[in-house]
């Protein structure tokens, strides 16, 4: 054996201890050795400043792969070398020491110990390595008070373990790890042994595994003892049993299958909660699977099954693309049976109802949108749904919906275009009115008289034209005739074109002066003809199919102007000044009659031949040309009236503003083609106002009809003023005062229910909140505090969070001298976290006319930490019911719920 030539540089070591320059020179040596019977050359650096003996350092100490260095060509030694422990570099260190013992080839590190080897990371109080065995261990230490801390954090890849000790080979990668604890999704796991297989297969003795926060002391965990865990797909475990607050429960499995997947979502199916009612008989409800399709989009599919024979289905899907567009479909069916076949009251009911968001992101094409909000379906739907509990949806009379497409041309003039599909529908009357489609064209203003300067001012230079185009496709018909042929077959198809010319000027300086004129043309595809059927023995309208049109035309002209008055209290005041605006606006317009466009036809009534005038366009998409030419002049006043007050904090040199009436306006005009008979010159002026208080907290809206004319006996309106009556100047026909006040001590403000409003219904909770059956695993207050401890703090520093609205309508009503309240009610909602874990919520009302209480609704919820339990109760009135919900929040375990509810008596 011959020792090559090598060469040797000494690395800066600091151990506590040891004597630095004492204890180079053994490791010196230790290596030296190393080097010349392996033939191998230890490339250590020098000591750049010794260090005093004792003296604790936090510098790693780094251990870096030999090198083999050949300086010759004299041959090697026969002898084969033995191959190295370790494949990689070894980084580590400690705060108190790091040990080398020779003898028994450890390596000792203690007191927030780290050692990086490849892919493995670990941190403890102890970290041992044996560089013969190839293993290292590591474990906890005691503190100063005798208390073990600093547990091992165990990580190689993706995986991390936090035990109470491990012992690891680098080798064969098995590990043998005691009270292992690690987290795989929303699964926290924790094995009294766990034995590392390989890097892709672990087998865990007295495990168990819960999404519970605390996993040292869970409210609840599954309890198992033969485990195999595959990280990252998934775990299969023998007999497992159910244990709450340390106490086992009779629910238990023989085995069990639980995927785990590094994926933001997986398909599953849905487990169906049981349920029971005395008019459907027993039930499965809200079972289904949940197709996890892409990271772009999923779709639910979710149904319900009662023993009578009724049946739900619901298919739920939500899509987002970045920077480009998102939204969320839902379609959901039911077909309801009441009672048996054969009783009385026995019905068969089919209802429907899809919901369609979608909104683009502007960015991705400004010159084009696409957006939809659909709310469409039977009339019915919110009033009978079985898994919809939402009063302000079934309050609601109207359900609408708009799909719209726009797109602007960059040429000169700019043009635009946009189609729009529209529906209304009422549903109290099940009336529907649909558009499919509308077409909007316009182009951009156009100045004829501008030179090139570019300069609009004066009569001539601000003339302008436009020209607007818009054509429907409209149906009119009813819930139980929607998408059938009948409804096709009534479709009603017109365009029309309109050019507005106007022009603006000064006169005498502050007065502002408009001038317009409008021409209009329109296109329909069908007419009537109304002629009297002497076999049916009554007027009948004939459609006639086939182009025709009609042209229109008015002018219009407005002047207005703005007046400031000031009223100055003085400085030294508290309101030291407050100013008001006043904007009057005098409008006249003019149309003529177009009774070209009117025909007459014959009426038999009572054995007497009469003729009677009708427009063949009344019936079209468009309203038909006036007959009756109009000569109308407008008065309007609005005002404004805002105060300037002396800021309470005295550093403040500036006043403060305060708006005292953000409006109050006036309105009325005079007809003066009037004949005093079928029509009065002056029309009841219309007042209305509105302001914000209490920090603009509270909107007050009010609002009022005046009308010069009186009225005889029988309660008509009579062409006598009312003054001259015997009466006052304006008589009072009507007034309102609505107030609403939301307020809150909770950071952020109160979240709107905006699937409420997407229901059609309210966006705050005075008709309760909004319930989606299918899903009660949401909160239903929805606002969580984002710090738990600042919440404990909050509570006993008695900063109760709440939250409350308050809504107050007055009508009064004096039309034929009535004389009274016809609508007066209140209606509040308050919320509050009664501690910590309880919250609670009320919705009620009262009617001061009626008598009687409103809509009223309890809400009631508790946080179990990783479960939660809620309750709402809804006492009175045809919507009665109540709704008992407790399960795991977390997504992976929804199924293990309890749910439970009564039917309404709708």
């Amino acid at each position: 054996m011959t020792c090559q030539k090598t060469s040797h540089t000494f690395t800066k070591i600091a151990f506590k201890p040891l004597h630095t320059n004492l204890f180079n020179i053994v490791l010196i040596s230790f290596f030296l050795t190393i080097g010349c019977g392996k033939a191998y050359s230890q490339e250590i650096k020098n000591n750049k400043k010794t260090l005093p003996a004792g003296k604790q350092t936090d510098k790693p100490v780094i251990t870096e792969k030999p090198t083999i260095v050949v300086t010759d060509t004299i041959k090697l030694d026969t002898v084969r070398p033995k191959k190295t422990f370790l494949d990689g570099k070894v980084k580590y260190k400690a705060k108190d020491y790091a040990k080398i013992d020779q003898k028994r080839k450890l390596i000792t590190l203690y007191n927030e110990a780290e050692l990086y080897y490849k892919d493995v990371e670990l941190k403890s109080g102890i970290i041992v390595l044996n560089y013969e065995k190839d293993e290292v261990y590591a474990g906890r230490i005691k503190d100063s008070a005798g208390v073990l801390t600093q547990y091992p954090n165990f990580k190689q890849g993706g995986s991390e373990v936090q035990p109470d000790s491990i012992r690891f080979n680098f080798k064969t990668k098995k590990a043998l790890i005691y009270n292992s604890r690690t987290e795989q999704g929303e699964f926290k796991i924790k094995a009294a042994v766990t034995k590392k297989e390989n890097d892709s297969v672990y087998f865990l003795k007295g495990a168990r595994f819960t999404t519970a926060a605390d996993i040292d002391n869970p409210e609840y965990y599954f309890q198992t003892n033969k485990v195999k865990f595959i990280p990252g797909k998934k775990v299969i475990v023998g007999l497992t049993n159910m244990v709450i607050a340390d106490v086992p429960t009779p629910l238990a499995l023989p085995f069990a299958y639980f995927p785990m997947s590094q994926e933001k979502s997986v398909s599953g199916i849905i487990i169906p909660s049981y349920n029971d009612s005395n008019t459907r008989g027993f039930s499965l409800q809200n079972g289904g699977y949940y197709f996890a399709l892409s990271d772009n989009y999923d779709l639910t599919v979710l149904g319900d099954y009662y023993t009578n024979g009724s049946y739900a289905m619901r298919f739920e899907s939500a899509y987002a693309t970045r920077y480009k567009y998102r939204g969320n479909l839902n379609i959901r069916f039911e077909n309801q049976i009441a009672s048996e076949r054969g009783y009385p009251d026995y019905s068969k009911t089919n209802i429907y109802n899809i919901q369609w968001s979608h909104s683009k992101d502007t960015k991705s094409n400004p010159n084009s949108t696409f957006s939809a909000s659909v709310n469409m379906g039977s009339s019915k739907y919110f009033k009978q749904s079985i898994n919809q509990a939402n009063i302000g949806s079934n309050l609601n009379n109207t359900l609408s919906s708009s799909i719209s497409y726009n797109k602007t041309f960059n040429t000169i003039p700019q043009a635009r275009i946009s189609l729009t599909a529209t529906h209304q529908q009422n549903t109290q009357t099940e009336d529907i009115i649909m558009t499919l489609p509308s077409l909007q064209g316009s182009i951009d203003r156009i100045y004829p008289f501008v030179g090139k300067d570019g300069v609009k001012k004066g009569i001539l230079k601000n003339i302008n034209l436009q020209y607007n185009v818009s054509g429907k496709n409209e149906f009119t018909t009813k819930d139980s005739l929607f998408f059938k042929p009948q409804m096709f077959r009534d479709a009603k198809v017109g365009m029309q074109h309109t050019i507005p010319i106007s022009t603006n000027f000064k006169i005498f300086k502050y007065f502002s002066a408009t001038a317009s004129t409008n021409y209009q043309e329109t296109w329909v595809t069908k007419t009537i003809d109304k002629n009297y059927s002497t076999t049916e023995g009554k007027v009948v309208d004939t459609p006639v199919n086939g182009f025709d049109s009609f042209r229109t035309y008015n002018f219009s002209t407005n002047l207005g102007t703005t007046i400031y008055g000031t009223f100055n209290f003085g400085d030294d005041k508290r309101i030291q000044s407050i100013r008001h605006v006043m904007r009057p606006s005098i409008t006249y317009s003019y149309t003529p009659s177009f009774e070209r466009y009117y025909d007459t036809y014959t009426v038999d009534a009572s054995g007497k031949i009469s003729t009677s005038e009708y427009s063949r366009f009344e019936n079209g998409v468009f309203s038909a040309p006036g007959k009756d030419n109009s000569n109308i002049v407008g008065f309007s006043l609005s005002n404004t009236f805002e105060a300037k007050v002396r800021d309470r904090d005295s550093t403040k040199t500036e006043p403060k503003k305060i708006m005292l009436l953000n409006n109050l306006n006036f309105n009325t005009s005079y007809n003066f083609n009037a004949d005093g008979k079928t029509s009065l010159a002056w029309q009841p002026i219309l007042v209305s106002g509105g302001t914000q208080l209490f920090d603009s907290k509270m909107n007050v809206n009010f609002g009022a009809v005046l009308n010069p004319y009186a009225i005889d006996n029988g309660g008509n309106v009579i062409n006598t003023y009312n003054i001259d009556n015997g009466g006052s100047l304006f008589r009072m026909t009507s007034a309102n005062l609505t107030l609403n006040y939301s307020f809150t001590n909770k950071n952020g403000g109160k979240e709107k229910n905006t699937q409420s409003q997407r229901n059609g219904g309210r966006n705050d909770d005075l008709f309760g909140t909004n319930t989606d059956l299918n899903d009660s695993r949401n909160s239903q207050f929805k606002d969580e505090p984002e710090d738990k401890e600042d919440a404990i703090a909050e509570f006993f520093n008695s900063k109760i969070p709440w939250d409350m609205t308050l809504a107050y309508s007055l009508t009064y009503s004096n039309v034929k001298r009535e004389n009274q309240i016809s609508g007066n009610s209140i209606m509040v909602s308050i919320n509050m976290d009664i501690t910590p874990k309880w919250k609670g919520g009320v919705s009620t009302g009262y009617d001061f006319v009626q008598k009687g209480i409103t809509f009223t609704q309890f809400r009631f919820e508790r946080d179990l930490l990783s479960w939660r339990m809620a309750f709402n109760y809804t006492p009175l009135g045809i919507n009665s019911n109540w709704n008992f919900f407790i399960g795991i929040k977390s997504g992976v375990l929804s199924d293990i719920k309890w749910n439970k509810r009564s039917t309404s008596n709708r």
